[in-house]
Formats: C-alpha cells, sequence, structure tokens
C-alpha cells in the first residue's frame, strides 16, 4: 500500500434506520485510495448496509457521504458509477436467461449497440482470461453457466468499469484455491493503480493475503479499524461477536466404532470425474469430505441424493442394498437421505416464495408426511433460532445466515438418518457458524450419520471424527485422530504426499 494515501470515501455520521432496526448508527468510516481495505462483522453487523449505502442502493437515515473531500449525494446505483462507485454484491445480480455479453451491458449508462466493444470488450475478455476464466464466451447464457462462472463473470463486468472504488462482497465464496489467487493478483493490480477496494469476507486467510487495513462492525457500529497484524485472530473473533475463538466450536465427542453403519458406499464413480469412492457412517460420526474445489466431492453428494445419472458402484443404508436415481428415492422414509446443497440461493430455496412454502417443499411427495403442518417444523425452527419477521414473508427479505437455517430446517423436520451437507457456512457469519456447528454435533449426538463436504480446514478438524480428502475425482488421503491436521489436510489437498510417493517409487 502506497503511503501517500488520500481519503477517496468519507461518512460521517451516519445512521440507516428501518422502522426500530437500527442498522447502522452514528457510523463515521474512512476509505483511501490505493488500498484493500477489509470490513469484518457478523450477519446483522451493518457491512452489507454500509455497501449499499455507498452503492447508492440505500440512501442514509442521517449523515453525509462525502468522496474526493465533496458532499454528494448517492440517491441510485447510477449517481454512485458516475462517482466512480461500483459493487459487486455477495447475491448475484446476473440475469440468467440473458447471454454474459447482455449482462455486461446492464447498469452501465449509456450502454447501447457497439458500446461493448473495442477496448471494453478486450479488456473484459483479458479479465475474465487472467481469472481462469477465458473458456467464458460473451455469446454464452448465464443459466448455462457453473456457480463459479457466474462469480467470474461478475468480478470481469465490475471492474471492466474501472471503477475508482471497488466493492467486493464475498466474492470469492464460490471459487477454487487457485481462482482466488489470480482474483487477489488482479486487485492487488488495482489497488497499486489507485483504486480503493472494500472487501467483504469470511475467510479470515483472504483477509490476511489481501488487506491493507481492517475495519470491525457488531451491532451496526464501527468498533475499530487497525491496520492488518495488529490484533490475532482470536482477537478480531472477540471483537466481531463477543465470544473467544474456543468456543466458536463444540466439544467432540467420538463416535461409538461399534455403532451401526447407516451409510455404506462401494466403488462410487461418475462420467470419468469421480473414481471408485468407498466411504461408510455409522450412526452418531461425521465424516468429513476435504479437497479443493471441483475435485469430485460436490458431485459425490449430488451422486448419493439421485441428483446424477448413470453412476455406478453400489450404495447400502442401514445394511441394505439401495439403487438411489432421484432425490425423491433419497429422501423416502425407509432410505431417508437429506442433501444442503451448496448454493443455497439456486438450489436450496426458492427466493420468491414464503418462508412457509420454502420450509414446505422437502416433505412434498412423502406420504407419511404433511407438508403443510408447521407443527412439522416447530421443532427444527426453535432448535435453529430462526429470526424471522413471519412465515408468510418472502425467504429473500432474511439475512444470508437466515436462509441456510431455513434450508436446514425444512430437511431437519424429516429426522434424517443421514445428512449430506454442501459447504454450509459458505458465506455465513460467525455467529451463526456457531449455531449451526452446535446443531450438527447435537444431530451426532443423537445418532444422525452425517457427511460434510467443508472448504474450510478448521471445521474438518474441530467437527469431524473423520476426513477424506479428494484430489482429481479420487481419495487421496484418509485422515483420523492426530493424523487430522492443517499440514496434512493442506499437503492432501495438493496431493503432494501422492507425488512424493511417486518420485521415490
Amino acid at each position: 500500500m502506497s503511503e501517500n494515501v488520500s481519503p477517496l470515501l468519507e461518512m460521517h455520521y451516519i445512521s440507516k434506520h428501518f422502522g426500530a432496526t437500527k442498522a447502522l448508527e452514528k457510523v463515521d468510516f474512512v476509505c483511501n485510495a490505493g488500498e484493500v481495505h477489509a470490513i469484518l462483522g457478523e450477519n446483522g453487523a451493518g457491512k452489507s448496509t454500509l455497501m449499499k449505502l455507498i452503492a447508492g442502493v440505500l440512501q442514509p437515515t442521517q449523515g453525509q457521504l462525502c468522496v474526493d473531500g465533496q458532499n454528494v449525494s448517492l440517491n441510485s446505483p447510477q449517481a454512485a458509477l458516475k462517482h466512480g462507485l461500483v459493487c459487486m454484491f455477495q447475491e448475484l445480480s446476473l440475469v440468467p436467461d440473458l447471454t454474459v455479453r447482455e449482462n455486461l451491458l446492464l447498469g452501465s449508462p449509456g450502454a447501447g449497440i457497439g458500446w461493448l466493444s473495442g477496448d471494453r470488450l478486450g479488456r473484459t475478455q483479458d479479465i475474465l482470461a487472467r481469472i481462469d476464466g477465458a473458456q467464458i464466451k460473451m455469446g454464452m447464457r448465464v443459466a448455462d453457466l457453473t456457480l463459479p462462472q457466474r462469480q467470474q463473470v461478475e468480478i470481469a463486468k465490475a471492474i471492466m468499469k474501472r471503477p475508482r472504488l471497488l466493492i467486493l462482497d464475498e466474492a470469492t465464496s464460490a471459487l477454487s484455491a487457485s481462482v482466488v489467487d489470480r482474483v487477489f493478483e488482479l486487485v492487488r493490480e488495482e489497488r497499486d493503480n489507485g483504486t480503493a477496494i472494500l472487501f467483504i469476507s469470511h475467510r479470515f486467510h483472504e483477509i490476511e493475503a489481501l488487506a491493507d487495513r481492517v475495519s470491525v462492525f457488531r451491532n451496526g457500529q464501527r468498533v475499530e479499524t487497525f491496520m492488518k497484524g495488529a490484533y490475532d485472530y482470536a482477537e478480531i473473533i472477540n471483537m466481531m461477536v463477543g465470544q473467544k475463538i474456543e468456543e466458536l466450536f463444540p466439544a467432540k465427542i467420538p463416535a461409538d466404532s461399534d455403532a451401526e453403519i447407516v451409510l455404506d458406499v462401494r466403488n462410487f464413480s461418475w462420467d470419468g470425474r469421480v473414481h471408485d469412492i468407498n466411504l461408510s457412517v455409522r450412526r452418531g460420526q461425521i465424516v468429513g469430505l476435504g479437497g479443493l474445489d471441483g475435485q469430485g466431492q460436490s458431485a459425490f453428494l449430488m451422486g448419493l441424493f439421485g441428483l446424477l445419472r448413470k453412476t455406478e458402484g453400489t450404495t447400502a443404508i442401514g445394511g441394505a442394498s439401495t439403487d438411489i436415481n432421484s432425490p425423491k428415492q433419497a429422501k423416502r422414509q425407509d432410505i431417508s437421505l437429506a442433501y444442503i446443497p451448496e448454493d443455497r440461493k439456486t438450489e436450496g430455496l426458492i427466493l420468491d416464495q414464503s418462508i412457509r412454502e420454502n420450509l414446505e417443499l422437502a416433505a412434498l411427495g412423502r406420504s407419511d408426511l404433511d407438508a403443510g403442518d408447521m407443527a412439522l417444523y416447530a421443532g427444527s425452527l426453535d432448535q435453529l433460532a430462526l429470526k424471522h419477521g413471519g412465515l408468510d414473508l418472502p425467504v429473500s427479505s432474511l439475512s444470508g445466515g437466515n436462509q441456510q437455517k431455513v434450508v436446514l430446517a425444512k430437511w431437519l423436520a424429516l429426522k434424517p438418518r443421514c445428512l449430506l451437507l454442501a459447504d454450509p457456512t459458505r458465506g455465513i457469519d460467525v455467529k451463526t457458524k456457531t449455531q449451526i456447528y452446535a446443531i450438527l454435533r447435537k444431530l451426532a449426538d443423537q445418532g444422525t450419520a452425517i457427511v460434510l463436504l467443508s472448504t474450510d480446514y478448521e471445521e474438518l478438524i474441530q467437527l469431524c471424527d473423520e476426513t477424506h480428502v479428494f484430489f482429481e475425482g479420487e481419495i487421496v488421503a484418509s485422515l483420523t485422530d492426530d493424523d487430522l491436521t492443517p499440514e496434512n489436510i493442506i499437503a492432501a489437498t495438493l496431493n503432494v504426499a501422492s507425488k512424493s510417493r511417486a518420485a521415490h517409487a
């Protein structure tokens, strides 16, 4: 970061109230040109409201915003863009039925025929290539892109506009580690060219890798701003939630090694991308799946739940061999699997429908259950401490953490024998993560078998009885007890051990 930084954006005595709710209260905040400024805080701390004020999506109840020392009124996203303020929100803004090119035109004042050509088109394609998105073509429909590819398009769309201040809200949540590294290279280049970067992430290693300065928010107020390295991880967690790091994870209780095997998978393979997976899960056991994104873990879980066609191998539930060819079959009472998908917004929820309607989705088609009986869900809602203003509100009105609780609640109400989770805490604040950890521990203690895919190795270590690390569609390491360490997980994730053995063979 340059030593000669100057304030690009200043916020003085900013408050934003929604009725009696004080989302932000008397906040002073400064963002300098030529720096990456990380914003930390749990959901509800005020981060998203702060970003929406800067992006012109919301206007403050009181207070003043200044750009380059001059008072400004950011009464629309177009007004913010005129000052060079560009935001990539966590909730992707792309329109699925439009092409990549058409989406790039959206939100660009004066854009029309010929606008995305020449320098702009070349710059956009260069940005995509630099973040491992060269295979994304302008004529592709966004609906046909994977979630990571959509996120790459969002990043390119934001940087293409040559912002003076760029807001990245969970911009890397769906990206693999190698692509994140490339994105960070691009962000550092933008910073070195004088762009101010506001960076929101729940991944502390990303903050450590990228940020120059950090601001912590809690309960709608800025708690403290400091240079990176001034506080350690434990101290920052305490600032964010008033809770020590050792309190985040519940005590691990080893599963009974003689307990019934609930799920037993032999030689699972699919489409040349997943190869000969052998794995078993006992009652009360939490089994982790680790590895970089795209190494076969997600496909394995989807295949177990009947979402993929032409899978190979055998699956036994409670000792009885079964072929699971659809989600409807997987959730049948005699099988009783539940699946929490990776992308809650597109795969786990129908955002325009109410909380109540979303809760009913998992029970549909179960002849032994009345999907519309709210008594069915009462226990899981209480267990998850779901905060909402009424079950008839659209689920889109909830925070990301509470949306994830709805996804969990609809399945927990069915009391599954085995719970399959794909990165269930991705993009969720620390406090909600802690609540989910406690729920998983309680379910395991009650006898539920759990398979947990996670890109956070602390979750794999602190929650799981054993962890299987995937690399190129295969399990390359199975770690338990004292072998379940960050060093061993990272080595297996990169397949270092296997390469080493091959070198000495």
